[in-house]
């Protein structure tokens, strides 16, 4: 349901300024990984995605049984990645970088 008249709930409207954000609103986007994620892949956060299964780790107090909204990304742990070929190419560049990292650090 719709609260605030300024804010258009048009799909094809949204989607389009979901995928044309710029890079530094699409990074309040993603969430944190879980321990064994980040040991497995070396990646601190990654996008939310549909199939991906996810932990809430904060909620508001007296909100969780009345809120039908999702959850805000900063609030979740991703525990299990669901992963596609976007995914894999996306965990293989930030593993590079982290790479490049810890070489240039010694």
């Amino acid at each position: 349901m719709k609260f605030n008249p300024f804010v258009t709930s048009d799909q094809s409207k949204n989607h389009k300024r979901h995928f044309n954000a710029s890079s530094h609103s699409r990074k309040k986007k993603s969430s944190s990984l879980s321990k064994e994620l980040r040991q497995k892949y070396e990646v601190h956060s990654m996008p939310t995605r549909k199939d991906d299964e996810v932990q809430v780790v904060t909620v508001s107090e007296g909100k969780w049984h009345a809120c039908p909204c999702g959850h805000h990304p900063s609030k979740v742990v991703i525990t299990r990645l669901k992963l596609d070929k976007d995914h894999k190419k996306i965990l293989e560049g930030k593993g590079k970088s982290h790479q490049a990292g810890k070489e240039k650090g010694n």
